[in-house]
């Protein structure tokens, strides 16, 4: 076996404090538990193996050790195109890195917490073997956060990797440089690199483990500011604990600090998704649904193959216009059994990674036909005379007509809604006629009820529903009444009397939220959220203040973002463009709405950097915790100890 001259150099950092001797032959006698962390006794310089493409190292510990999920944990950069094989026997951790080394290359092997101590999972700490190729070894460090750009929730496991060119398809054609994998707290340490160069940083979410951005569906996030590695004498306080309430001692340990330790990468999955087309899906006569994997700008068209498509079809559309419905407003062709049609819509090649035009003939058939509905209802109808004939000859005259299918209107079934609330009416087919003499919204006054004013409005991308508001009255009680026949769908049904009773809150039962921001921008929309992280209410700042009014009491959290394309929604970024996402901010603290009180928070939305924002209770991924804290168990039986 032939050693090659590596210039060879071991970095050991947070290893868990030693609180006591370790024991780790405690028996019976209840003696303590082993607290103590491997140690590393010996490592072997890197060599070539097998015919000289492979290299390997061993290292060898003080005890006997295992090694957790090392495809995840153990990071080698410069990144390899086959992952390195990881064999662990009694003391020995054996690696070998299975890619062809590159000439004058600092290579680094980052372990993460994945080394434990056989017994109680003692995790050695944050270690890397760093060795290079060459006569110079770079050891400067470029660490930092990454979060999910919506909601600044920090990524896990996320890749983080470095360039040193200008190019701007470096990204999506170049393998990074160097790379790292965050931890739970979405934490990254990128090892190895040089002082002497400029570095680009991005992050990827690399689904097909090539090492650069190839497709649209993976999460990516990138600086266009180059970062300058660096490095200082600087120290920190290591407090030894006798307990959980009193400490030993507090060490002065001096570091090297390197920087910039502070980066953070916001995150996200760009709006243009590969769109595909899902299927096409035709339950009853009177419409038809096609549903696509990704939402789109392309407004789907057709072209009938045997019928006249000219205003056949009344589309609802979904905002996103990934799933359109097509409901008959030629209702002679309800009796076709077949429609066969053109489709024309936005598909993704995934070979040339852009869309195009495609269309393809569709043939539609309901699943229940025209004439088997006639068939079921003539049936039914033939059923109800039957049953009429029977009631005749007993007598019995009350029912003496057919039964009739209403338009199924559904009412809002609130008992008690905010002054700041609207209704919505829903209803099951698109509308032909809507007659507003027939809608009555009534205002209780002493005794009786009066009319009172009301508008209906349109809901986007809804056309089976309608809006109405009106100016509501705290504390009062109102009626809705539709009158039979006041909505007419476009196939001839109509509702019947439905009627809905509900009251307004009062003014001393809602809170009043008047928030002051700075470093704000003229685009900011502010959130309220709830104690789960889900928007309740959005309002736009308008002079550094967010006013929201009728809130119920409660605990909630305030969250912000720049609309700068105005669309009212939080947009992601694209890489084509360089355009970043639009930037999010959390107020720190929860805040509590008390009835009949108004809160005035001030909010300097850049007072804290961005990984500091989000407030913990909201933080989804939490902090990985040992299951097997030594220390704490040893605390936990002294004190059994004391207490006998």
């Amino acid at each position: 076996m032939k050693r090659i001259p590596f210039l060879f150099l071991l970095l050991l950092a947070a290893l868990a404090a030693v609180v006591g001797c370790a024991n780790q032959g405690s028996g019976p006698d209840g003696g303590p538990y082993d607290e103590t962390p491997p140690r590393i006794v010996s490592a072997t310089n890197p060599e070539k193996v097998a015919g000289g493409k492979r290299t390997k190292f061993t290292l060898v510990f003080d005890e006997l050790i295992k090694v957790d999920n090392a495809n995840e944990k153990i990071t080698v950069s410069p990144p390899q195109k086959e992952q390195p094989e990881i064999k662990v026997s009694g003391r020995r951790v054996t690696v070998e890195i299975l890619d062809s080394l590159i000439p004058n290359t600092t290579y680094t092997v980052d372990f993460s917490d994945a080394i434990t101590d056989n017994n109680e999972g003692n995790p050695l700490g944050q270690y890397t073997y760093i060795f290079s190729t060459g006569a110079v070894t770079d050891t400067m460090q470029i660490s930092g956060h990454v979060l999910n750009a919506e909601d600044l929730e920090p990524m896990k496991g996320i890749l983080v990797g470095l360039h040193t060119s200008d190019a701007d398809t470096v990204f999506t054609r170049t393998p990074f440089e160097r790379v790292a994998r965050t931890d739970g707290q979405g934490y990254f340490s990128i090892k190895g690199v040089s002082p002497t160069r400029k570095y680009r940083i991005f992050a990827l979410q690399d689904a097909d483990a090539d090492y650069r951005f190839s497709q649209p569906s993976e999460i990516i996030g990138f600086l266009d500011k180059k970062l300058v590695p660096s490095s200082f004498p600087d120290t920190r306080y290591d407090t030894l604990w006798v307990d959980s309430v009193r400490y030993d001692s507090i060490r002065v340990i001096p570091f090297t600090h390197f920087t910039p330790d502070d980066v953070v990468v916001t995150a996200f999955k760009e709006a243009r998704q590969p769109r595909h087309f899902l299927k096409a899906q035709r339950d009853v006569p009177e419409q038809f649904t096609t549903f696509f994997t990704a939402p789109s700008t392309h407004v789907p068209t057709l072209r009938g193959l045997n019928f006249k498509a000219e205003n056949a079809f009344v589309e609802n559309r979904n905002l996103a216009l990934d799933t359109l419905t097509y409901w008959l407003a030629d209702t002679t062709l309800l009796r076709q059994d077949t429609l066969r049609l053109a489709y024309t819509f936005e598909e993704w090649d995934d070979s040339l990674q852009r869309t195009y035009l495609k269309t393809d003939t569709l043939e539609l058939v309901p699943r229940t036909t025209f004439a088997k509905r006639l068939a079921e209802k003539t049936k039914e109808l033939e059923k109800w005379e039957k049953q009429r004939e029977r009631r005749h000859k007993r007598g019995d005259y009350t029912d003496e007509k057919p039964p009739v299918a209403f338009l199924p209107t559904q009412l809002p079934t609130d008992r008690t809604i905010s002054p700041a609330q609207n209704l919505t009416l829903k209803f099951e087919q698109p509308l032909a006629r809507l007659d507003t003499t027939r809608i009555h919204l009534r205002l209780k006054v002493d005794s009786t009820f009066r009319e009172a004013p009301f508008e209906l409005d349109s809901l986007p991308g809804n056309l089976l529903a309608r809006r109405l508001r009106a100016e509501w009255r705290p504390g009062q009680q109102y009626e809705l009444h539709l009158e039979a026949g006041a909505l007419t769908s476009l196939y001839g049904l109509s509702n019947d009397s439905v009627r809905s009773s509900f009251s307004i809150g009062k003014l001393e039962d809602y809170g009043t939220l008047f928030v002051s921001l700075s470093q704000a921008s003229d685009t900011t929309i502010v959130q309220l959220l709830d104690q789960s992280g889900n928007p309740t209410t959005q309002v736009s700042a308008k002079d550094g203040r967010a006013e929201f009014y009728y809130i119920r009491p409660g605990k909630y959290f305030l969250r912000c973002f720049f609309d700068h394309n105005g669309d009212g929604r939080w947009t992601p970024g694209r890489w084509d463009t360089h355009t970043p996402p639009e930037e999010v901010y959390y107020y720190p603290e929860e805040i509590e709405v008390r009835a009949n009180w108004d809160s005035n928070p001030a909010w300097n939305v850049k007072a804290l950097p961005l990984n500091k924002q989000k407030p913990a209770r909201l933080i989804k991924q939490k902090e990985q915790k040992r299951e097997n804290n030594t220390h704490q168990r040893n605390i936990d039986r002294l004190r059994q100890r004391g207490g006998r």
